[in-house]
C-alpha cells in the first residue's frame, strides 16, 4: 500500500507539471531475472537473463512517460538494475547502481523501479549494475516522440535494434573473482556481439546469425547500442551508408558515414536506405559487422569482428543464396578514424530541440584518469598486477571504494563514516600527464570513499584528462542523473589558458557517455539542477571495478520541484 501511495504521488505530480495534451502514461513491465542455458561457440552454458531472453526485453515509452519496471530476483546473487541514461528528475531513489543510490535485491527478493523519463527521445538501454552481470542482464529503451509530435526527420519504415556485446565461453563473475583474488586483469572475452549472437564467421553460429530484413527504397532506424563491458566498436553496414541523427537519446545534426565509432554506454540512432540497386551491386545479403577500436594494443583486447546479416526480402532468390558482402571497417588501432568520427556530432539545435549551453561556470574541475596500482594487501604473496601489486583506477588519484551502506542511504539519513566530502577538483600532483615515460612513484593511488558536494543549480564544468600511467587509452566516461554538453576535446595535456578558446559553445553534443580520447582531454558542461547521489565512472568494467568512480551529491533546491522525493517504500536494506 505504501509503494503504491509513493507512485501515485509521483504520477500526480509529473501530470501537474505537464499540460493536457502533454500528461504522462505509465507502462509497467515484470522483470524475473533468472538462470538460463544458452550454447554459443558450441558451448552451453547457464547464464543470468531477464525473463530468459538475451539480450533481454525491450521497453517501450514516449517521452515524459513514466515506466515501472518490478524486478523479481529469482537467481542465485545480488542484483541491481540501473536506467541507463535516463535523468531520473529527483529520483536517484530508482537509478539503481549498488551501494551508491541502494542495497542489492537479493535472491528471493524484489524491487520496483519507477522510472522517470523527462527530455529523453531516442535510444537508450538498461542493465545490471552489479558486479560483471551486465555482461547478459541488458536490453534497449526506446522512447519515441510525444503523441502530437514527431521525428526531426522523415518516419522511418522500420526500427531495428542493434545491441552490440561480448561472450565469455567462462563464467565472467568468476572471472571477476578471481581477479579480485589475484589483483590482475580480467580475462578478455572470447567474441564480440550483435544482438547476442556472434555471427557466422565462428564456428556453431551460421543458424543463430541475426539477421534483418528490408525492402528495397524504404528507411530503416538502426537503434545502435554498446553495451559490452570491455570495448570501444566499429561498426558498419556493406554497401550502405549510415546518417546519424542522434547520440545518448538526444538528436543531433544529421551526418553520413560509412561507420560509426560507439564506446561501452553510448547509444547512436542512425538512418539506413536501403539502397541495393541503386548502389548497383548485384548481391541481396550484406554484412553487418562490429569490431574493436583497441586505443591501447599493449593491452589484452578482444580482436573478434561480429557479424549480422541484412537481407533484402525482394532480390532474386540467387541475389541471397551467396556469401554476403563484407564491409570495409577501420583497423582495429585507427585512433584517426575514431576521431574523425567524433568530430561530426552536433546537437540539433531546432526550435522543438533547443540547445541550452552554460555559459557561466561556477565549479570548475579538472580530473585525471588513471590505471594504477595499490600494494599488494596479501602478506608477503605476490599479486598478478604491475610489479607484483595488485590492479586499481583512479579520477585525480583517488581510487574509489565501495562502502557497504549505499550513499544515498547515507546522506538521507545523516549517516556518518560512510563517505567523505572531499573529492578534489584538481590532481593533487601535476606532471606531463601524457608522457608515456610514467616514473614508477605515480603508479600507485590510495583508496577512499570521497564525493564532490554541488549546489543545486550550479554550473559545472569538468575536464576529463587522460594519463599514461600504465598506458594511455580512451575512456568511456559516464555521469548518472544528467546529460551534459560535450564542449570541447583535444589531444595532449589540456591547457586552460588557451584550449577553452575552442569550445564549440553553439551546438555541442548532448551525451550521457563521453569518449575521452587516448593521451588527450574532453570537456563536459551540465547544470546540477537534478537533486540526489548520482554515480560518475568509466563504462570499461574493469576500470569501474578498480575504482574509476566517483559521486556527484546535489544538495536540494529551495521550492518543492528542486527537492529530491522522500525514500520510497520498500527499498532493500543493506
Amino acid at each position: 500500500m505504501g509503494l503504491a501511495i509513493w507512485l501515485l504521488g509521483v504520477v500526480l505530480t509529473l501530470g501537474a507539471a505537464a499540460g493536457p495534451a502533454e500528461a504522462s502514461k505509465n507502462h509497467h513491465y515484470d522483470f524475473f531475472i533468472k538462470e538460463s542455458n544458452y550454447t554459443r561457440l558450441c558451448q552451453e552454458k547457464t547464464i543470468l537473463t531477464v525473463n530468459g531472453e538475451f539480450p533481454g526485453p525491450t521497453i517501450f515509452a514516449r517521452k515524459g512517460d513514466v515506466v515501472v519496471v518490478n524486478v523479481y530476483n529469482q537467481g542465485d546473487k545480488n542484483i541491481t538494475i540501473h536506467w541507463h541514461g535516463v535523468d531520473q528528475p529527483r529520483n536517484p531513489w530508482s537509478d539503481g547502481p549498488m551501494y551508491i543510490t541502494q542495497c542489492p535485491i537479493q535472491p528471493g527478493a524484489n524491487l520496483t523501479y519507477t522510472v522517470i523519463l523527462s527530455e529523453e527521445e531516442g535510444t537508450l538501454w538498461w542493465h545490471a549494475h552489479s558486479d560483471y552481470d551486465r555482461t547478459t542482464i541488458h536490453g534497449a529503451i526506446v522512447i519515441h516522440p510525444k503523441l502530437g509530435t514527431a521525428f526531426p526527420f522523415k518516419k522511418p519504415h522500420k526500427e531495428i535494434p542493434i545491441i552490440l556485446s561480448e561472450w565469455w565461453n567462462a563464467d565472467v563473475n568468476q572471472l571477476l573473482e578471481e581477479s579480485r583474488r589475484t589483483g590482475g586483469e580480467v580475462s578478455i572475452s572470447d567474441a564480440n556481439t550483435i544482438n547476442g549472437q556472434p555471427g557466422d564467421l565462428f564456428p556453431c553460429s551460421k543458424n543463430g546469425t541475426f539477421k534483418a530484413a528490408v525492402e528495397s527504397g524504404k528507411t530503416y532506424l538502426l537503434r545502435i547500442i554498446n553495451a559490452g563491458l570491455a570495448n570501444d566498436l566499429f561498426f558498419g553496414v556493406a554497401g550502405h551508408r549510415l546518417t546519424v541523427v542522434g547520440t545518448d537519446a538526444r538528436y543531433t545534426k544529421p551526418f553520413t558515414v560509412d561507420q560509426i565509432l560507439i564506446s561501452p554506454g553510448q547509444t547512436v540512432d542512425a538512418l539506413l536506405v536501403a539502397s541495393r540497386a541503386a548502389n548497383g551491386s548485384s548481391n541481396g545479403r550484406y554484412y553487418m559487422a562490429a569490431r574493436t577500436l583497441a586505443s591501447n594494443t599493449n593491452i589484452g583486447f578482444d580482436n573478434t569482428t561480429a557479424t549480422a546479416i541484412l537481407e533484402y526480402t525482394d532480390a532474386p532468390p540467387a541475389a541471397r543464396a551467396g556469401r554476403p558482402d563484407f564491409p570495409d571497417l577501420p583497423a582495429i588501432d585507427d585512433l584517426n578514424a575514431s576521431a574523425a568520427y567524433t568530430a561530426q556530432l552536433r546537437s540539433l539545435g531546432s526550435k522543438a530541440h533547443p540547445v541550452d549551453v552554460p555559459t557561466d561556470v561556477d565549479e570548475h574541475m579538472l580530473i585525471t584518469i588513471a590505471v594504477n596500482v595499490v600494494p599488494c594487501a596479501t602478506g608477503n604473496a605476490t599479486c598478478e598486477g604491475p610489479g607484483g601489486n595488485r590492479f586499481a583506477a583512479s579520477l585525480n588519484n583517488v581510487s574509489f571504494h565501495l562502502p557497504t551502506l549505499d550513499i544515498l542511504d547515507a546522506y538521507y539519513g545523516s549517516v556518518r563514516g560512510v563517505y567523505e566530502t572531499d573529492f578534489p577538483d584538481m590532481p593533487p600532483f601535476v606532471f606531463n600527464f601524457t608522457d608515456d615515460n610514467v616514473p614508477v612513484e605515480r603508479w600507485f593511488t590510495k583508496r577512499g570513499t570521497k564525493v564532490k558536494v554541488l549546489e543545486y543549480g550550479a554550473v559545472v564544468e569538468v575536464v576529463f584528462q587522460d594519463t599514461a600511467i600504465l598506458g594511455a587509452e580512451n575512456h568511456p566516461m559516464h555521469l548518472h542523473g544528467f546529460a551534459f554538453y560535450v564542449v570541447g576535446m583535444g589531444l595532449g595535456n589540456f591547457n586552460q589558458t588557451t584550449d577553452p578558446a575552442t569550445y564549440n559553445l553553439i551546438d555541442p553534443p548532448f551525451q550521457n557517455t563521453v569518449t575521452v580520447p587516448k593521451s588527450g582531454w574532453a570537456a563536459i558542461r551540465f547544470r546540477a539542477a537534478n537533486p540526489g547521489v548520482w554515480f560518475m565512472h568509466c563504462h570499461f568494467e574493469r576500470h569501474s571495478e578498480w575504482g574509476m568512480d566517483t559521486v556527484f551529491i546535489v544538495k536540494d533546491g529551495k521550492t518543492p520541484e528542486a527537492k529530491m522525493m522522500r525514500r520510497p517504500p520498500g527499498m532493500p536494506r543493506c
